[in-house]
């Protein structure tokens, strides 16, 4: 994970430039998760990730009536996480194990769900996964984000918590109200009418463990900055430190992160950095280092709600020289005014592993399968992407778990080893029969499952896919419109 790390270590580079008889700078160490709970203690906060207490109250705050049906909506809300915690994602693999008594345990006394269920057809199941509200989804990955605080030490930098603000996509089938609220996307040099269907996303990740604090989910037609306005405004991010990358470095960006009492390290392309520099009477030059307000132009947008007040902060002009490579010269601003306790070497430090957010999404959209998603409405669409989202964080608390216990770095462990290790001991292992022993013996063998050490530099990789071709025609446009093509053309056969 931390082979793709490219600006890291860049200013440190800069300065130890290699010399004839000097070995390479040395990347720095890894931070370490800390934990003051232990083992069987967390196996007990593991229990606590679903929110068994909470999701009455957050049902309470919705219109729709709840009946005494037989899922429920605690159950309804863990056969989702299931549903994409598991590599089967059909609705049938949810039957079967709902048969087998897999969530019993979470059925109200007397009424267990494996003695209710009399078909094996999965419109039960579908028909509740409708009616469970999508905040109910979105506040338990609120909670699972927060556990993650509440059981261990984070690592802070500058007295802050680092997290990474990025955005992404995932396609969907043109199915029912989908191509209504996710209209299908057509590239600016395709002629062919468009098919799939995209989903824009954002995602607030924790720097340490990569785990996702807080997601929103929208069309291509909201700017990735509008879909992080309504992240900021949804709650206060007090005490931490947002990381964005060229396309978040606008003053909307900044205010808005002010607004919601955090600080910002957000990178500039190099015609708004001169700009800034030349409002506030400075030159752009490597080496700049100095305090400024951001005041907003007339072309700057600001939020709704917000009033267009200048935003201090400092502008830092670094150039980076490595040997083999070519220079590069980063533009940064920051809310971090303090020079002494926030120098630039340290900043463009932890600007350098903003990257990781890159490699949590692949896995986030490859492992576990979020890239694409079978759905026929647009509000599932959505729950699937959060209820994903949830199944992720709890791989990622177990990581977290194995990592502190045996004191490794989180990001040295291997994600897709954790999550099959987990799957099996939720399978193996029912509710009310999880020792500590059990637990105790999963967190090992996640914590020796380590990311293999590459001895060499891996070579660049063409970003291309070689097609496997069928002997089936490629489909064009629309199925409907190509059964009635074939109708016409067989009309006297």
């Amino acid at each position: 994970m931390y082979a793709s790390y490219t600006i890291c270590i860049l200013f440190i580079i800069q300065k130890n430039a290699r010399k004839p008889g000097r070995r390479p700078p040395q990347p720095p160490p890894l931070p370490l998760l800390r934990t003051r709970f232990s083992a069987q203690q967390l196996l007990g906060h593991f229990h606590k990730l679903l929110p068994t207490s909470l999701l009455a109250a957050w049902l309470a705050l919705s219109e729709r009536t709840f009946y005494a049906r037989a899922f429920t909506p605690l159950v309804t809300l863990w056969y989702m996480i299931f549903q994409r915690l598991s590599h089967n994602h059909h609705l049938s693999h949810v039957q079967e194990d709902a048969l087998e008594g897999g969530a019993d345990r979470l059925s109200p006394c007397g009424k267990a769900l494996s003695t209710r269920l009399t078909s094996e057809s999965t419109s039960a199941y579908s028909d509740a996964r409708q009616r469970l509200p999508l905040q109910a989804c979105l506040r338990t990955l609120w909670h699972t984000g927060q556990q993650f605080a509440r059981s261990f030490k984070l690592p802070q930098w500058f007295g802050l918590r680092p997290v990474l603000l990025d955005g992404s996509t995932y396609r969907l089938r043109p199915f029912g109200d989908i191509p209504k609220h996710f209209p299908p996307h057509r590239p600016g040099n395709c002629k062919k009418p468009p098919y799939w269907c995209v989903a824009r996303v954002m995602g607030l990740l924790c720097l340490t463990t990569g785990a996702v604090l807080d997601s929103a989910v929208g069309s291509l037609k909201a700017s990735e900055q509008a879909l992080s306005a309504t992240l900021l405004k949804a709650r206060s991010w007090a005490g931490c430190l947002l990381l964005g990358d060229r396309n978040f470095g606008v003053y909307s960006m900044a205010r808005a992160i002010v607004a919601a009492q955090g600080h910002a390290l957000l990178r500039l392309t190099q015609v708004r950095a001169a700009k800034l520099a030349r409002s506030s009477g400075f030159k752009l030059k490597a080496g700049l280092d100095v305090r400024l307000n951001w005041s907003p132009s007339r072309y700057d947008q600001c939020l709704e709600n917000l009033a267009p007040a200048p935003v201090q902060g400092r502008l830092l002009v670094v150039r980076i020289n490595r040997p083999g490579f070519r220079s590069l010269t980063l533009y940064l601003f920051t809310t971090l005014v303090d020079p002494v306790r926030c120098p630039a070497q340290a900043l463009v430090q932890l600007y350098g592993q903003r990257w990781n957010i890159e490699v949590c999404f692949r896995y986030i959209k490859a492992q576990m399968e979020l890239g694409f998603l079978e759905c026929h409405s647009a509000d599932i669409a959505r729950k699937e992407w959060f209820a994903g989202l949830i199944a992720y964080n709890l791989i990622r608390w177990t990581m977290a778990c194995a990592a502190a216990t045996a004191q490794v770095a989180p990001p040295l462990l291997s994600f897709s080893r954790a999550r099959e290790l987990l799957l099996g001991w939720l399978g193996r292992s029912p509710l009310h029969c999880r020792s500590a022993r059990s637990w105790k013996r999963l967190l090992t063998r996640i914590s020796k499952a380590r990311q293999p050490k590459r001895r060499k530099r891996r070579p660049a990789e063409p970003r291309a896919v070689r097609p496997f071709r069928k002997d089936h025609a490629t489909l064009e446009g629309s199925r409907a419109a190509a059964r009635k093509k074939l109708a016409q053309a067989h009309a006297k056969s």
